[in-house]
């Protein structure tokens, strides 16, 4: 039977999802008026202040930390524990009364391959916070494995191999100590059934441009 992180598979990750948003709710006051109203500044400082003091937050649960890593790279921190498992934690933030948005997650050929070890770790910190006059209030965290997140909040974009994205923000249904074999099959299934369907697109798409080169074959220079 494969080893399974403690962190995740005993209610650890609950506790260390109520001390982030503990630690964030007792911060004073990080954005000014004028950028409080910008999500991308609030998820910049919240990411910054969680980068800053992660490692303390795990306490003794964590062994090597880092939070140094390109734009585009698929996690904001990572570490890895006293087990040897390594996690790569993704760090996503949400204002409560916005009515919709469909945050990227990562690529489903990144993941594929990176849960082709055991000992890695896929993780969605999620922060849901809304504003009360000057001040942010953090109302929820949400920490977990990706694949604790169930496929009815999850969808597939159309970016590269194929984006996972969380559907709504505002709906997010966790599965805790859910199956990785069972969630990744479903993952599987899920783009058997979403590249037919975009090939149909694409021969829509050469359909169409076939008939504007005909157009402009017509025309006069």
């Amino acid at each position: 039977m494969i080893k399974k992180s403690s962190i995740f598979y005993t209610d650890k990750f609950k506790e260390i999802a109520e001390k982030i948003r503990n630690f964030l709710n007792n911060q004073k006051d990080f954005l000014s008026e004028r950028t409080l109203n910008s999500p991308r500044a609030v998820g910049d400082a919240i990411q910054d202040i969680i980068a800053d003091n992660f490692k303390n937050i795990l306490g003794d649960l964590a062994g090597e930390y880092s939070s140094s890593f390109a734009r585009r790279a698929m996690a904001d921190l990572a570490f890895t524990d006293k087990e040897g498992f390594y996690y790569v934690v993704d760090i996503k933030t949400h204002r409560l009364d916005t009515k919709f948005n469909m945050p990227n997650l990562t690529s489903v050929e990144r993941l594929s391959r990176f849960y082709e070890e055991d000992i890695n770790y896929f993780l969605l910190l999620k922060v849901d916070y809304q504003i009360d006059g000057t001040k942010i209030i953090i109302k929820h965290v949400t920490f977990a494995p990706i694949e604790f997140f169930n496929w009815n909040c999850l969808t597939i974009g159309a970016l590269g191999w194929g984006q996972i994205q969380i559907a709504n923000a505002n709906i997010v249904n966790l599965i805790p100590k859910n199956s990785r074999k069972k969630w990744m099959l479903e993952l599987c299934d899920t783009l058997l059934e979403f590249y037919p369907k975009e090939i149909g697109k694409i021969g829509e798409r050469i359909d169409r441009f076939k008939q504007v080169r005909k157009f402009w074959e017509k025309k006069k220079d």
